[in-house]
C-alpha cells in the first residue's frame, strides 16, 4: 500500500481511538442481554472474548472466538426505532422479548432520547425525499428547546441511523451546516431505497461480518449463533428487521449480496454463507469491521488479526485500481487513434 494511504488509515483509527474514549456510555436499562449478573454493559467486550482493545497483536489468542455479549448499542438502537411509529408499538411489544421492553422503557425514560426519535424520522423522511438537510431545520423543526443538548441528540440519531439502517449522517458543508445521508450500500433493486429495505443493510452488515471473521465462509448456524446474541432469531419475527431467515437467505441472496450454498456431501444438508459479488464491489472488509467495532463500542484495531488482514485488502484493492488506471491509460492512445482514422 503506498505510504499516504496507509498514513491516511493510521490516522483514521486515530481519531476513531479518540472519539471512542470521549464516547458517553450507552443508553440508561440498555444492558447486554449476554452479560454476566453484576457486571456493567460498558465492560461488554466485541468479539474477541479475552483480547481487550488495548492487547497487541502479538497477544491475541490464535482462535477467533464468537461474541458472548451483546452491545448495548443494538438494544439502544431496537428501543429507537421501535419508538418511531407510535401506533404500532402497543401492538408489536407483545412481541418482543422482556429484554427489549425493558430497553425500550429504559429508553423512553430519558427525555432527550425523546428526541433522538423524532430526529430519526427526520432524518429518514429526508432520506427517502433526497432533500437537503441542514441543521436550521433540524433545531427549528425537531429540537426546538433542546438547542443546547444538539450535539449529543445528533450524535445518538446518527448512531441509530448508522446501526440500524446502514446510513452514515456526514456534515458536508461546515460553514452552512448542510449534512448528507448516505448508504453504506446500495441495497436497492430499482435504484430506489424504501422503509422495507432500509434495515436490511444493518443486518447485512454484521452477517458479513460474521462471514469474514469465519475466514470469509461461514455456516448457517455460526450466522445465527451470532445473532441469537442479538435477539434475533430464525424463527421469530423482529421488530425492526421482520423476518430475518428470509432476508438473509433469500432477499439478500437475489440481490448477490450474499451467497447461500449447501455444504458438499453434507447429509443431512447443511449450508454455509459467503459474500456475494455485490458485496465484495460495494464494500471491503475494513468498512465491514469499523462497522461492527462501532457496534461494539471499539476500534478496529481491537481485533488485531481480522484488521491486518483488512488492510491487507485494501492494499490488494489499491493494486488492483491502480492496474486498472495503467491499463485505461495505456489504451487511451490506441483508442484516439482508431477513432481518428475513422473520421478520415
Amino acid at each position: 500500500m503506498p505510504r499516504g494511504q496507509k498514513s491516511k488509515l493510521r490516522a483514521r483509527e486515530k481519531r476513531q481511538q479518540a472519539r471512542a474514549k470521549t464516547q458517553t456510555q450507552g443508553l440508561e436499562g440498555a444492558q447486554a442481554i449476554g452479560a454476566e449478573e453484576g457486571e456493567p454493559s460498558s465492560s461488554a467486550h466485541p468479539l474477541l472474548e479475552g483480547s481487550p482493545q488495548n492487547v497487541p497483536a502479538a497477544e491475541t489468542p490464535s482462535t477467533h472466538k464468537e461474541p458472548q455479549k451483546i452491545p448495548s448499542s443494538t438494544n439502544d438502537t431496537t428501543a429507537a426505532v421501535s419508538c418511531t411509529d407510535s401506533n404500532e408499538g402497543a401492538n408489536k411489544q407483545d412481541e418482543e422479548s422482556s429484554e427489549s421492553s425493558k430497553a425500550i422503557e429504559g429508553f423512553r425514560r430519558d427525555p432527550l432520547n425523546k428526541k433522538v426519535v423524532l430526529l430519526v424520522q427526520f432524518l429518514l423522511k429526508k432520506y427517502q425525499s433526497k432533500e437537503p438537510i441542514t441543521k436550521a431545520d433540524m433545531l427549528k423543526f425537531v429540537i426546538k428547546k433542546y438547542k443546547l443538548h444538539f450535539n449529543e441528540i445528533l450524535r445518538r440519531a446518527s448512531e441509530h441511523m448508522e446501526l440500524a439502517f446502514g446510513i452514515d449522517l456526514k456534515e458536508v458543508d461546515p460553514i452552512k451546516h448542510c449534512y448528507a445521508l448516505v448508504s453504506k450500500l446500495d441495497l436497492t433493486l430499482d435504484g430506489t431505497m424504501n422503509e422495507e429495505n432500509m434495515p436490511k443493510t444493518g443486518l447485512l452488515m454484521i452477517v458479513l461480518g460474521v462471514i469474514f471473521m469465519k475466514d470469509n465462509c461461514a455456516p448457517e448456524e455460526a450466522i445465527w449463533e451470532v445473532l441469537n446474541l442479538m435477539g434475533v432469531y430464525a424463527d421469530k419475527k423482529h421488530l425492526l428487521y421482520g423476518d430475518p431467515k428470509k432476508i438473509i437467505t433469500e432477499d439478500l441472496v437475489q440481490l448477490k449480496y450474499l451467497e447461500y450454498r449447501q455444504v458438499a456431501d453434507s447429509d443431512p444438508p447443511c449450508y454455509e454463507f459467503l459474500w456475494g459479488p455485490r458485496a465484495h464491489a460495494e464494500t471491503s472488509k475494513m468498512k465491514v469491521l469499523e462497522f461492527l467495532a462501532k457496534l461494539y463500542d471499539t476500534v478496529p484495531s481491537a481485533f488485531p488479526l481480522w484488521y491486518e488482514e483488512a488492510l491487507r485488502d485494501e492494499e490488494d484493492r489499491a493494486r488492483a485500481r491502480a492496474a486498472a488506471r495503467a491499463r485505461i491509460a495505456a489504451n487511451a492512445p490506441r483508442a484516439m487513434a482508431s477513432s481518428s482514422s475513422h473520421t478520415k
